[in-house]
């Protein structure tokens, strides 16, 4: 399958054969509860009547669902992604969906993403964000719209070597403010990051999150990250130049001199984001950009049928 997505090298393509193989994977998982038709149907609540009930749908799966109406569906979804320089780690000149930097992981996951809320009839944007909002799209539901967003995302999937790496910072948490002032309507926000911020800057971060549930917003945040070589720092026994992607400081160093006090370092930090994400009742997600996409799909359909 991989063979033929690289063939075709289109977003739309891949997303389509991933999420189809997913939804058939669940029915022999313990989310099978799931259906192909979940676009269509919800599981039925005790208690309530049972007029619209799917018989058809409960002799296949031995399960109760209702049809589910139009005004059930519609959810709307803005999709966020950091791609400040950090997210282009590691640079690799032809990074694709089997060995990605945390970019090209985000930039494909948000696609699965986009096909689920397609099958669901649900609106969805895309938003853009470095140092500022870069690019933000309206909301919205039609095919034209998916083609424009897809087109969007597969800009993002240029090869791009490290002398070409524009030096974008990241303001996250001055972007994240901004966007939940300007989404006016209660909206499912999902939010690829690497968080990559300072001691300093971590309050302000968690502030931003805590302004987006304030305004109503159900949020899952996905914290992109390369385990092997940034929380373990599993490099050789060697020196190495290590380049800051955004600022472009150069140090110098052994890794295995200071691996213990960099891990125990990475480790308080993306504790204390998932520990703030779960106090504000944010889903949050610590992503392995080697691992997959299942560890997106499933998170994101459990938050979607909780947000009914």
């Amino acid at each position: 399958m991989f063979q033929e997505i690289e063939k075709y090298k289109s977003l739309d393509f891949f997303a389509r054969q991933v999420v189809e193989g997913f939804i058939t994977g669940l029915h022999k998982s313990p989310f099978h509860g799931f259906s192909v038709e979940f676009a269509e149907h919800r599981l039925y609540n005790s208690g309530e009547s049972t007029k619209n009930i799917d018989w058809k749908l409960y002799g296949r799966t031995d399960k109760l669902f209702v049809k589910r109406f139009e005004e059930e569906t519609n959810l709307r979804c803005q999709l966020l992604i950091d791609h400040s320089s950090s997210m282009y780690f590691p640079i690799e000149q032809h990074a694709n969906f089997e060995k990605p930097n945390k970019l090209t992981f985000s930039v494909y996951a948000a696609a699965l993403i986009v096909e689920l809320l397609v099958r669901q009839r649900d609106a969805f944007g895309l938003t853009l964000f470095s140092d500022k909002v870069d690019l933000q799209t309206e909301v919205r539901s039609n095919a034209m719209h998916q083609h424009y967003v897809y087109a969007l995302l597969e800009q993002l999937l240029k090869p791009v070597t490290g002398d070409k790496l524009e030096k974008r910072g990241t303001s996250i948490a001055e972007n994240i403010h901004l966007l939940a002032e300007k989404m006016h309507r209660r909206s499912l926000v999902v939010i690829f990051t690497d968080a990559f911020v300072g001691a300093d800057e971590q309050e302000p971060l968690f502030d931003a999150l805590r302004h987006l549930r304030h305004c109503k917003h159900e949020v899952l945040f996905f914290h992109t990250m390369d385990y092997d070589k940034e929380l373990e720092l599993n490099y050789g026994n060697k020196p190495y130049y290590f380049i800051d992607m955004e600022s472009d400081r150069r140090l110098k160093v052994f890794p295995n001199e200071l691996a213990e006090r960099y891990r125990a370092t990475m480790r308080e930090q993306t504790e204390a984001v998932r520990r703030h994400a779960m106090q504000y009742h944010i889903d949050y997600v610590a992503v392995d950009i080697g691992k997959g996409f299942d560890q997106i799909m499933q998170p994101y359909i459990l938050k979607r049928s909780r947000h009914h």
